[in-house]
């Protein structure tokens, strides 16, 4: 496991900001930031290894930053997560709010998943489609692995990573097939009692002289779901069409190269407001409306799979995009958010580590067609672009046998034109910095800081306004984010704890009424304590976190917040499971224990808002695979075990009241079965 950096000025000699100056390009004073990671996410056996090497996973470079995570295949197999809250379970600073999958949005240590560089398979994610909408919404059936980089980030992990960055790794032929093997798949198929849900996937994957190939598709359907109260969920019904194919070629050379779709459709009723239930004493709206959502994903990349100590390159392309369709009687509102980017670069590697220089782009669109009907003679259509290069170094070394170190720096020069057709160049550095000490055999010290110059974002599609006038006064968002931490391994047991801290300046939230230029401050910050034990088949791990956040110096809110922040406060998260392999068998259970939090605030009344509830929810699952029958797995769930009626951490206007929020589905039995071919 070899994770570390030392910073670089290497981008800007490539790309020197002298000569942007000169060019009329602001230029931001440089600061420094800081990478390095630890595998505290670990939760089953062999997991904490793997979370250390997140190399693996597209998109982020070899290893991530101080405090980082990854999600395992092992993790997943084990949690048989249906939505993103139950992807990041065991992560008590990783909040994910409503009960609707098409709704839920990601908030790693209180930051909003759009300050975050999001990638799908090395692809850039830009989903900032309707703020009452998901952003990165994601089947989870297809996912192989995630690493997360809360607050510093690297330089090769993207542009725009202003509160850390997100990877997902859809799965691949080689999890699919055993070595060997030339052709196979597995079916699957899952009932849920809460909401009478039905689940059905498939996927083939094959191999042959070089030449990989894999399909997969999903398909879900089901009613209305009821909460712990016995009482019927508003649009939470589902109807899911997923699917992920992959074709690569790998010649006897090394020379790799793989095409990837990977593609989600949700179509079904929604409340009016998607991440609503109601809100008490506003306009007269329908309670739902039809939310028609498909994000898309397209990936070519390009790598050498028997790379030499100099020559170890990786170029990608990518292409993103988000349609939503809301079609009323009297409206039809159309928001597509996509982009075009990519990647090419090298890595030098040697004794003492890893060198990586490259280069990225992206072409980015927030795009709105809003008419009335039928006569569609208004029309409030708008598009605002944005078109970014990047250019990056990140060094990862090893500089004793008890010290290693990690920085790297990037420069990213950004054309930003809004719906007026105005356009203006921004540039500036973003440059990180962390190291690790083996305070002894068995516990690690680290730390990293990070500046980060994310550009100007573009706007959400729903509020775009084509009366806008921008005068040239945005400024470009970024941020400042540190981190300090212990971890600790012996003898199968693992513990971390970890402070955090990040800043954001001139985060974008602009309003269809007061205009394209408002623009925040935010902060967020907080502890993490975690322990575990992984041996003999038994794996369990407890974690608590707390976290602070606040927009302009006063306390974070679900609605000022949005594409930001949103009110957290303390979380405990404990998981366990043991595995009898004679048997085959494997049972476990989490928990997630949320306190009342009343450090709110409610806009409507400019003041202290309502206390965030408390909640304890607990799940618990067997799964059996026949020693005779190894193909076949065999899955019961029960989730929230005690029927608990509660709103999640994270969920739109918990703290309003006017605002009836979205809860949680109640108690639900799940039984799932796979067979392998």
């Amino acid at each position: 496991m070899r994770h570390s950096l030392v910073l670089l000025a290497a981008s800007a000699s490539v790309f020197p900001l002298e000569a942007l100056a000169q060019t009329g390009v602001i230029v931001l004073d440089p600061v420094v930031v800081a990478g390095d990671q630890t595998g505290e996410g670990a939760g089953d056996d062999g997991a904490a290894a793997a979370a250390g090497q997140g190399g693996a996973i597209a998109g982020t470079g070899d290893t991530g930053a101080p405090g980082s995570f990854a999600i395992t295949p092992e993790e997943i197999a084990r949690t048989n997560p249906s939505d993103l809250q139950e992807l990041f379970i065991d992560e008590p600073s990783v909040t994910v709010g409503s009960s609707i999958p098409a709704s839920q949005k990601i908030y790693v240590q209180g930051v909003e998943e759009t300050n975050l560089a999001i990638t799908i398979d090395g692809t850039r994610q830009n989903n900032k489609v309707f703020h009452h909408s998901g952003t990165t919404y994601i089947d989870t059936d297809l996912l192989k692995a995630v690493r997360v980089d809360p607050g510093v980030a690297p330089a090769d992990a993207g542009p725009g990573a202003l509160g850390g960055a997100i990877a997902f790794e859809t799965k691949d032929v080689g999890d699919i097939l055993e070595p060997g093997k030339m052709f196979g798949g597995q079916v699957t198929g899952e009932y849920q009692t809460n909401g009478d849900i039905w689940s059905t996937s498939g996927t083939l994957a094959g191999r042959y002289q070089g030449f990989e190939a894999l399909l997969f598709g999903k398909f879900a359907d089901g009613g209305l779901r009821e909460d712990g109260n016995g009482n019927e969920i508003i649009g939470s019904g589902t109807h899911l069409l997923s699917g992920l194919g992959k074709v690569a070629y790998q010649a006897p050379t090394g020379d790799r190269i793989e095409a990837a779709f990977e593609i989600v459709n949700d179509d079904e009723d929604r409340p009016y407001r998607a991440n609503i239930g109601q809100v008490i004493g506003g306009r007269p709206f329908p309670l739902t409306r039809p939310y028609d959502i498909t994000r898309q994903n397209y990936t070519v990349t390009y790598t050498d799979e028997t790379p030499l100590p100099y020559w170890d390159p990786k170029v990608q392309i990518g292409f993103s995009k988000t349609n939503l369709d809301i079609e009323e009687p009297d409206q039809e509102s159309y928001g597509r958010t996509q982009s075009l980017n990519g990647r090419a670069q090298n890595t030098f590697s040697g004794e003492y580590g890893s060198l990586v220089f490259g280069t990225d782009f992206y072409v980015d669109e927030a795009e709105l067609d809003y008419r009335y009907l039928p006569d569609r003679t208004v029309d409030e259509s708008g598009t605002e672009r944005a078109q970014n290069i990047g250019f990056y170094s990140q060094a990862r070394l090893d500089l004793t046998e008890r010290v290693r170190a990690s920085g790297g720096a990037r420069v990213d020069v950004q054309h930003f034109e809004g719906i007026d057709g105005e356009g203006e160049w921004n540039a500036g550095p973003s440059l990180n910095l962390s190291g690790e000490v083996d305070l002894t055999s068995f516990l690690t010290a680290y730390a990293g800081v990070s500046h980060v110059w994310g550009g100007i974002p573009l706007a959400e599609n729903f509020i775009i306004n084509p009366t806008w006038v921008y005068d040239g006064d945005l400024k470009p968002t970024t941020s400042d984010n540190v981190v300090a931490g212990l971890k600790g391994e012996y003898n199968g047991f693992s513990a971390g704890a970890k402070v955090f801290q990040t800043r954001i300046y001139n985060a974008r939230t602009p309003s269809y009424n007061e205009g394209p230029v408002v623009q925040r401050d935010v902060r967020t910050r907080g502890y993490e304590l975690s322990a575990g034990y992984a041996n003999n088949g038994f794996s369990g791990r407890v974690a608590y976190a707390y976290v602070d956040a606040e927009i302009d110096g006063r306390p974070a809110d679900t609605d000022v917040g949005q594409y930001l922040t949103t009110p957290v406060g303390h979380i405990v998260t404990g998981s366990a499971s043991y595995l009898y392999a004679p048997w085959g068998v494997r049972v476990g259970a989490n928990i997630e224990v949320a306190f009342e939090y009343d450090d709110t605030y409610d806009a409507d009344i400019a003041g202290a808002g309502e206390p965030l509830p408390g909640y304890e929810v607990v799940n618990a699952f067997a799964e059996w695979t026949p020693v005779q029958f190894p193909n076949l797995t065999l899955r019961g769930e029960v989730n929230n075990v005690f029927d608990e009626a509660y709103v999640a951490r994270g969920t739109y206007g918990t703290e309003y009241g006017s605002v009836v929020p979205l809860y949680e589905p109640g108690r639900s039995f799940l039984l799932k079965a796979t067979a392998r071919f």
